[in-house]
């Protein structure tokens, strides 16, 4: 049996919680309550409000019961105050110490594709995307339509670091958009 299909250990169920409603309400303190009361613990959250929504995605933490009686408030929850909830187990993050940490924001005239192309160039170089936010805004100064992006990468500790950059900004010069490339510092 292998790590990754090992069963997990009495306190390591984790269940993973998608909850969205329709600005201003929020479901944070509603899915964060049922959390709390069925005897999980919050080991990640992420809020954001895209458009008119309000998302939230948690990770619960708790014994395979703690977890059994979270769904079961979940289903209630769901049922009862009108919000849109996917939820289902899951395991822990996999380590991987081989992956450097990396921050690239990009912001340029917005146009149709270039998240896609980004996503795209990261993935034929093998680098994974851990986080991001991008939205679109219109420029104070001019009107001009703008696309902005914040994105995490985790490059490969083996990948030449100054040739990605270099191969990255030629990318990002024939798209024509503004981006730099730097270690995330924390």
């Amino acid at each position: 049996m292998t790590d990754s299909a090992a069963r997990p250990t009495a306190n390591e169920n984790h269940l993973l919680i998608s909850a969205y409603s329709t600005h201003p309400q929020s479901p944070l303190l509603a899915v964060t309550r049922r959390i709390s009361d069925s005897g999980c613990n919050l080991v990640d959250a992420r809020l954001s409000t895209v458009g008119r929504d309000v998302s939230v995605i948690a990770l619960a933490l708790g014994s395979w019961d703690a977890v059994a009686k979270l769904e079961a408030m979940l289903t209630r929850l769901e049922r009862e105050e009108g919000l849109k909830l996917v939820w289902y187990r899951t395991g822990p993050k996999a380590l991987q110490s081989n992956l450097l940490p990396y921050v690239v924001e990009v912001v340029a005239a917005d146009k149709p594709g270039i998240l896609f192309q980004l996503a795209d160039f990261f993935d034929r170089q093998g680098i994974t995307i851990e986080s991001l936010h991008s939205s679109r805004y219109r420029a104070m100064q001019t009107g001009a339509d703008m696309f902005s992006a914040q994105i995490t990468i985790g490059i490969p500790a083996n990948m030449h670091i100054a040739a990605l950059r270099d191969d990255f900004l030629e990318f990002c010069d024939h798209l024509n958009l503004d981006a730099i490339m730097d270690p995330m510092k924390f």
